[in-house]
C-alpha cells in the first residue's frame, strides 16, 4: 500500500466522502476541489489507494444506475403518485391521485441508439454525383498531371 503520511495528504475518511460526491456525479476535477488538492493528486490517490479507487467507482456506478433507471422510465412511460393539499370547508385535506407520464420518444431513441447501436444508429447515406462539367475538369487536371515531368 502507498504512503499515507502528510506528504500525500490522503486521509482514509476521504473514501466515504468521495463515494458520496461521486453518487452526485462528481468528476475528478470536482474531487480535487473538494479535497483542495491538484487533479494529479486525485490521479495518484486512485493508483495508490485501492479503497479510494473502489469508493469512487462505486459512487459512479450508483449514479449511472440511477440515471439509467430514470432514462428507462422516461423512455417507456411511468405513473407517479401525486399528493396535493386542497382547501375544503372542513380545513386542508390531502388529495392523492396517480398521474401518467407518456413515453418520451427522444428518450427512447437515445436509449436504443446507445444500447442497440447496431440496429438503431443513425445512418447517413452519401450520394456522390459529379456533373459533366466537373468530370471534364477532373479529366483535364489528370491529363496535366500526367504531362508534368518527374525528376
Amino acid at each position: 500500500m502507498g504512503k499515507r503520511g502528510p506528504a500525500s495528504g490522503f486521509k482514509p475518511e476521504y473514501c466515504k466522502l468521495a463515494r458520496k460526491f461521486c453518487i452526485l456525479g462528481a468528476t475528478n476535477e470536482q474531487l480535487a476541489e473538494l479535497f483542495e488538492v491538484s487533479l494529479s493528486t486525485i490521479g495518484a490517490w486512485l493508483v495508490q489507494f485501492p479503497e479510494f479507487k473502489q469508493a469512487v467507482h462505486q459512487g459512479r456506478a450508483v449514479a449511472d444506475a440511477d440515471v439509467a433507471e430514470s432514462l428507462y422510465s422516461r423512455a417507456t412511460g411511468y405513473d407517479r403518485k401525486i399528493e396535493k393539499i386542497v382547501a375544503t370547508p372542513d380545513g386542508p385535506e390531502v388529495m392523492s391521485y396517480t398521474r401518467h407520464y407518456e413515453a418520451d420518444t427522444a428518450a427512447c431513441v437515445f436509449w436504443l441508439r446507445n444500447r442497440r447501436r447496431d440496429l438503431w444508429r443513425e445512418r447517413i447515406e452519401h450520394e456522390h454525383r459529379a456533373s459533366p462539367d466537373m468530370l471534364a475538369l477532373l479529366e483535364a487536371a489528370g491529363e496535366r498531371a500526367r504531362g508534368v515531368r518527374r525528376s
